[in-house]
């Protein structure tokens, strides 16, 4: 799902990023570091947890398992 980007993005940046929801944000966290992806830490929020990072072209990415909380 798109979701707005942080306050902190700059005009010409990307004003949005991309969230993908997962079950679990800690395997999915794990693997991606396996295979060389710098992830950030794992926030709690609420009834629900999600890491940043960024793609390859830079790009605001985050998982989350923000929708599955809301079931």
């Amino acid at each position: 799902m798109p979701h707005p980007a942080g306050k902190c993005q700059k005009a010409g940046q990307s004003l949005i990023k991309l969230v993908f929801e997962v079950e679990d944000v800690e395997s999915t966290r794990n693997a991606l570091i396996k295979s060389g992806v710098a992830v950030g830490p794992i926030h709690l929020a609420d009834s629900y947890q999600f890491a940043n990072l960024k793609d390859p072209a830079k790009n605001s990415v985050s998982i989350s398992s923000r929708a599955l909380a809301c079931l």
